[in-house]
């Protein structure tokens, strides 16, 4: 039996309407310009093999849903990296460095902005030091490997990885090309955000005159979510309505949101999407999420198997699509919330919908693909 036959009873674990919702173009553009988001454009359309990631219709999820349209992002075909991480981490390191050779690079990572730092670094010619935690899988650490990284291994979680690395970019003077922001360190994150917005430059090409009416974005510490936000405020003509989703033990922007500022959380499990399993989120992408953002949402570990199944399976459209573990939270979401007869109403979600969702990566630890897929 087809997993998406089996999704009625689904539900979300928590859900929060942002009570200071206010989209301003000018605000977000004054925290990530125009003029950032096109040179990031304008740079990385011309990198070696660039194309733009499909944008795949999910038509037998849509119809299940009785929803018009389900678009859906498909970032395991970006640089071959799975993951539109790439388009970050890779395009900091060009910015930041300027041809200079001598340059150490470093940063902590879950994976995937690793293997994008580890990657610019290498076609820059850059010696690259990327620190993770204990629960990054060995197969991540190998691919980071692969593109010439020393990858060093720290006890703890993320927060620890990250604290590691700052100390020894300190005591050794290597550049950091971090994705989260922090007091008197912000250039290098909007550097990075303006480019995850090329995504939203490539689907506002591709959906031509569609107006997408809700889109879902998944936040860790929230820079590809605001980033996202920001190419909405720089090439989309309607406002969609905007849910940020994230795993129900690391629901670190629900918190903020609901608290009106800033709330580091603390992450009692971590979760299989490892990407998105952060405590806090950061100081840049929240200069923009605060305001923009209509509901958050979170979901449960439970389904996420089932929605890399029916990606593989075509369960939710004639093609069959890789998708890890952090591509599934935009899907699992928006069948919990096409659930809830009340939400459903109040978000504004029916037949006429046209939906965004992102799948953020494909099988970039082919291990637990490969488990999830044979759950």
């Amino acid at each position: 039996m087809s997993a998406i036959s089996e999704v009625s009873n689904w539900k979300y674990s928590n859900f929060l309407e942002n009570k200071k919702n206010n989209f301003n173009k000018k605000n977000i553009l004054d925290v990530l310009p125009s003029e950032e988001i096109d040179e990031a454009y304008n740079t990385i359309s011309k990198w070696k093999n660039y194309s733009p990631t499909p944008l795949i219709h999910l038509d037998k999820l849509s119809k299940k849903l009785g929803i018009n349209k389900i678009f859906y992002k498909d970032e395991s075909k970006r640089f071959n990296l799975k993951s539109f991480k790439a388009l970050g981490g890779a395009y900091a390191v060009e910015k930041i460095t300027k041809g200079n050779k001598d340059l150490v690079i470093s940063t902590a990572t879950a994976g995937n902005h690793g293997r994008s730092v580890a990657w610019g670094s290498k076609k820059l010619g850059l010696k690259c030091k990327i620190f993770i935690s204990e629960y990054v899988s060995e197969f991540r650490a190998e691919v980071m490997r692969s593109f010439g990284a020393d990858v060093i291994r720290v006890k703890g979680n993320y927060d620890n990885s990250l604290k590691e690395c700052i100390k020894q970019s300190n005591q050794n003077n290597w550049q950091i090309v971090q994705d989260v922001a922090w007091h008197n360190y912000k250039l290098v994150p909007k550097l990075t955000m303006a480019g995850y917005s090329v995504m939203m430059k490539e689907i506002s090409d591709q959906i031509k005159n569609e107006k997408i009416s809700h889109v879902i974005l998944q936040a860790g510490v929230g820079g590809m979510a605001a980033a996202m936000v920001a190419g909405i405020a720089r090439y989309l003509k309607n406002i969609p309505k905007i849910i940020i989703v994230e795993p129900e033990s690391a629901a670190c922007v629900l918190e903020s949101i609901k608290l009106g500022k800033i709330k580091k959380i603390f992450v009692k499990k971590e979760s299989l999407m490892g990407g998105m399993s952060c405590d806090e989120v950061s100081l840049v992408p929240w200069e923009i999420l605060k305001n923009s953002v209509n509901y958050c949402i979170t979901v449960s570990d439970d389904y996420i198997s089932n929605i890399v199944q029916s990606l593989a399976k075509s369960d939710f459209s004639n093609m069959k699509i890789i998708g890890g573990e952090c591509s599934t939270p935009g899907i699992i979401s928006l069948i919990c919330l096409n659930n809830n007869t009340h939400t459903k109403k109040s978000i504004n979600l029916n037949e006429s919908s046209n939906v965004l969702l992102f799948g953020c990566e494909g099988d970039a630890d082919e291990e637990l693909y490969q488990k999830l897929l044979n759950q």
